[in-house]
């Protein structure tokens, strides 16, 4: 009986044995990870199944049937199942346009159904460059982002994407790294970085709400992969001016100033013979240096993946004394707890060191004749005193410029800061294709600062002839010194769902929703002066000393903490695999604003079409990929002047005493800026894939900029306000394309290049008058930049001064047009009338070039920037005084009698009116990198598993009309009210070479 029972079922059960089995794997890429989310399908049987995280997978199957695994950006693959367990490792595809994914704000998307204009820089670009900040890196690299950068050691870039929308507003990008929102990247080793995406239009800003108005770039660091590796990379390098301007000599300065001092001096003021021949731009500059290594461990388990990384960075700058030194770690992890759970953690440390000297020496040594020394025979510095026409230690002063050298020599400022960033994810899936996703980041900043100035010891250098025992101890401070501390501890937190599924083959969605809330914590500021402390560092401390007799400035502050509360949601549809629809909306709520002030609404749509995949053009064999895409959306600035109550105490009221006055008004409406974008564009992938490129138009609108408004005259009221006053817009294009193609195996190659044009505006203002905005200071009592509201028609940054009508052939001097054409000298000028727009430092159009080849183990690069349409000043040959040294161009070619066509008036020690006669052009084109790397060959039992050699020249040459150092001047950052666009104190351009290597093992 018992037998029977037992092959009655056998007889049941054998159908469905026959029919399938349990066949078992995994997908893996050819780097031996993984692959998530590939379809398995069952050709007889009509059985399916999807990978998990780790790329396993159990399907029914019979044993033999043939088995096909699919996935996205793969090459598909076909073969018959088996019952021992598989291993099944897919190749990446050829089709480039299919496997690409960029990061956008809260997930990320495929770039074929993007519908937005995102430009993505793997670390590849990125790290070729060896430079300091990663922003430097992406300069030429991507269409509609202008990159200003100074070489002074730590220094930040410049970033404008897109144009600039506000005059008094923030206009840097949002950085956001791995999710954490910041103000710059200083503190992040570029070869940490793994992907660098820079969102330009509204339906990918919008996402970010009150900070997306000036553009947002995503950075995403690196994260383990595959079996254990170590990456080492060491380089060190030399640097040193690009473009140095040639001074006077000590016979070309004497031959010119004799005749500027004709008058005064009949006979002339210096001497043929002198005794000294200095080039001061030599005395205070060295070659520079800079060393970087970096150590990496990464690598992957079934349930974790690992990165570990270190570096230090090592800088000397050119200007002597200055110092620069960067350490910074990083771990990122991901565990995965179970099949639905995930964990990932960042954590970065970065401490920096750096030991500024002023900027100012470099206009000193500009300004200083080759007449005075940098010491005299005894070792006391030298002056600008003349006696009996020779330079001497004694005499008449003939100048008012300090001595460089002894400016650096007694320069004595230490900086150290410390930023920690790190963050917690965690990913959950509630049920299959929905996704919870947690994400808190903070970062805390501590910073620390001394100057210590021996007043005593710049006396004594300003005049050979004093002792100490001059020196007025009663009245004047023997030293001082100020100390500084900074510190914030700013953090995001984010929740939201992920919704992706895919209905009846044709409906692809992906829905996200989230809250979000920000904090920058109160910012903590101190600094104290004291003066006449002990010379030795050891005794600056203020414990247990009674120091309040020496104090002399004591400042304590704490900025406002800003609180950002917001809801937002995404979605996302693709029909039939060639429709795109993108809806994007948050609403921020934000503490800097009045109650009824605080929350706005910022939406955005996005279309797109995949006409590639139509009928009409699927045969067509040249086409690839033909995608057009359109945006509009509303996004914010927030990073804007805010209204505070101004009082003035102590006031004398007749008859009532001393008192308390208000001596500001208050705009109820202020709030963010509002930008209005519409955007269209068109993506393209020719001839196999190897022509790619891409075409944008957009229009962007700041509807509400802010600005200055001076109150009414009958108010009683004298300070400007702040309130809702213009309008700015910038409207341009952008044009991408690149070559790739593959002569055979052992040669390959690209050429590329991007192209944009932008048009900024001053559109319109309200009835206000406004207050002006004064800026590009030469120092001298004059200012080259204005907005008021003449303004109105004008780019922002606009360059407002006298024309200049050439030199006067009677007399060399210089001559001036007036309001109705008239040509005069500079004292018949009327300021008020007789100034004129004249351009801005704003360029019209940027432009980025690349090329480069592989040949076997050798490759090599060459990447290209450069601007149009921008005017530059240059201020510091624009402020002489008198007495100052000259540029050799114009000692040697100045009006005389007999020579009244030379491009200089005559010699002249009166300062000369701000004119477009210093006005250049800040046209520029530079090669900024090349490179030359060889791949060693090397045998598999060998230690290292890949070696590679190269060197760089970073920026080797520049094509400028500019007379100056750069024309890329960043100065103080400052586009309208500061001196960006004006060469003073201006760190020099530098090129720099390089030697490194990369290991792996």
């Amino acid at each position: 009986m018992k037998n029977f029972i037992f092959s009655f079922f056998v007889l049941l059960l054998l159908p469905a044995y026959m029919s399938g089995q349990t066949i078992t794997g995994k997908v893996v890429d050819s780097s031996g990870m993984g692959v998530p989310g590939a379809i398995i399908s069952a050709s007889e049987s009509k059985a399916s199944a999807e990978t998990d995280f780790d790329g396993n997978f159990t399907i029914n199957a019979k044993e033999g049937e043939v088995i096909k695994i699919s996935m996205l950006g793969f090459e598909a693959v076909s073969l018959p199942a088996t019952t021992v367990p598989m291993e099944i490792k897919l190749k990446e595809s050829e089709d480039t346009a299919l496997k690409e994914v960029v990061v956008i704000g809260y997930g990320t998307r495929k770039k074929i159904d993007n519908t937005s204009a995102v430009t993505s820089i793997k670390s590849e670009e990125i790290t070729k460059m060896k430079v300091i900040n990663a922003s430097q890196a992406i300069q030429g690299k991507a269409a509609g982002v202008q990159v200003s950068t100074s070489d002074a050691p730590g220094s930040t870039p410049s970033v404008l994407i897109r144009g600039a929308g506000t005059a008094l507003g923030g206009r840097n990008p949002l950085y956001v790294v791995d999710g954490m929102p910041t103000e710059n990247i200083n503190n992040i080793n570029a070869n940490d970085i793994t992907s660098y995406e820079v969102l330009k239009d509204a339906s990918s800003l919008a996402i970010y709400g009150t900070r997306g108005a000036n553009g947002v770039i995503m950075i995403t660091t690196k994260s383990g992969k595959g079996k254990l590796t170590v990456d080492v990379e060491s380089f060190a390098g030399f640097r040193s001016p690009l473009k140095k301007v040639k001074m006077a000599n000590s016979e070309e300065f004497v031959r010119y100033s004799n005749v500027a001092y004709s008058n005064a001096y009949p006979q002339g003021r210096f001497s043929a013979n002198q005794p000294y021949d200095t080039n001061w731009f030599d005395e205070i500059t060295r070659t520079g240096s800079y060393t970087q290594n970096n150590i990496s461990i990464s690598g992957s388990s079934e349930n974790i993946k690992y990165f570990f990384s270190a570096g230090n960075y090592e800088e000397k700058g050119i200007l002597k004394g200055s110092d620069y030194g960067r350490t910074t770690f990083r771990s990122n992890n991901e565990f995965k707890i179970s099949d639905k759970l995930s964990i990932g953690q960042n954590f970065s440390v970065s401490s920096i060191k750096n030991r500024p000297v002023p900027l100012s020496a470099f206009t000193n040594a500009y300004r200083q004749t080759p007449l005075v020394p940098v010491r005299y025979e005894d070792g006391k510095y030298g002056v600008p005193f003349v006696s009996n026409g020779i330079v001497a230690q004694t005499g008449e002063s003939f100048n008012n410029v300090g001595n460089a050298v002894s400016q650096l020599d007694y320069t004595n400022e230490q900086q150290n800061s410390v930023i920690l960033q790190g963050g917690l994810k965690l990913d959950y899936e509630i049920v299959k294709s929905l996704k919870f996703t947690s994400q808190f980041n903070g970062e805390f900043y501590t910073y620390k600062q001394y100057n210590y100035v021996d007043n005593l010891a710049l006396w004594l250098a300003a005049d050979p002839g004093r002792a100490a025992s001059g020196y007025d101890t009663k009245s004047l401070n023997t030293n001082t010194l100020t100390r500084g501390r900074d510190q914030y501890f700013n953090w995001n937190l984010s929740n939201y769902l992920t919704y992706n599924k895919v209905f009846a083959e044709i409906h692809d969605v992906e829905v996200t929703a989230g809250i979000e809330s920000n904090v920058q914590g109160t910012r903590e500021k101190l600094t104290i002066d004291r003066k006449n402390v002990n010379p030795n560092a050891d005794y600056w401390s203020l414990k247990d000393i009674n120091v309040a007799s020496t104090v002399t400035g004591y400042k304590d502050e704490a900025l406002n903490q800003r609180r950002l509360a917001s809801y937002f949601a995404r979605f996302q549809y693709k029909l039939m695999d060639k429709y795109l629809l993108t809806g994007t909306v948050r609403r921020d709520g934000s503490s800097q604003f009045a109650d009824d002030k605080r929350w706005g609404t910022f939406p955005s749509v996005g279309l797109g079409w995949i006409v590639s995949k139509e009928s009409f053009l699927s045969d067509i064999e040249p086409i690839n990929l033909l995608k057009i895409r359109g945006s509009w959306g509303r996004l914010g600035n927030q990073n804007v002047p805010l209204n505070t109550q101004t009082f003035t105490s102590g006031v004398d009221v007749p008859g009532l005493g001393s008192g308390t006055t208000i001596n500001s008004q208050v705009d109820p409406n202020l709030s963010w800026e509002i930008v209005e974008e519409l955007s269209a564009g068109f993506d393209f992938e020719l001839f196999s894939n190897k022509l790619k490129g891409s075409f944008d138009l957009y229009d962007k609108k700041t509807t509400n900029t802010i600005l200055n408004v001076k109150p009414y005259g009958t108010s009683g009221i004298t300070l400007a306000t702040p309130a809702h006053v213009g309008e700015v817009f910038n409207k341009g294009y952008e044009i991408a394309l690149r070559w790739d193609d593959k002569i055979n195996d052992n040669l390959s190659y690209w050429v590329g290049g991007n192209f944009s044009h932008n048009k900024n505006e001053l559109s319109s203002l309200k009835n206000v008058q406004i207050s002006p905005i004064i800026g590009g200071s030469l120092g001298n009592g004059q200012n080259a930049k204005i907005l008021d509201n003449t303004s109105v028609g004008q780019p922002l940054g606009s360059f407002y001064m006298y024309e200049f009508a050439g030199i006067d052939p009677a007399n060399g001097n210089m001559l001036y047009y007036t309001a109705s054409g008239d040509k005069v000298i500079q004292t018949a000028l009327n300021e008020r009338t007789d100034k004129k727009y004249v351009g801005s430092l704003l360029p019209t159009s940027t432009y980025g070039v690349t090329l480069g080849l592989n040949y076997k183990n050798i490759d090599f690069s060459v990447d290209g920037y450069g601007t149009g349409g921008a005017k530059v000043y240059n201020g510091k040959k624009a402020q002489r005084f008198g007495g100052e040294n000259i540029e050799a161009s114009v000692a040697n070619d100045f009006w005389t009698p007999t020579n009244t066509t030379a491009s200089n008036p005559r010699p002249s020690n009166v300062t000369p009116y701000i004119s477009t006669f210093f006005l250049e052009s800040a046209d520029f084109f530079r090669i900024n990198n090349i490179t030359l790397g060889y791949k060693l060959p090397l045998k598999d039992d060998q230690f290292f598993s890949f070696c590679r050699i190269y060197i760089n020249a970073i920026n080797p040459f520049i094509s400028q009309k500019f007379s100056g150092f750069s024309p890329d001047i960043t100065s103080d950052g400052k586009l309208v009210e500061g001196t960006q666009g004006v060469e003073l104190d201006a760190y020099p351009s530098l090129r720099s070479f390089i030697i490194g290597a990369n290991f792996k093992f």
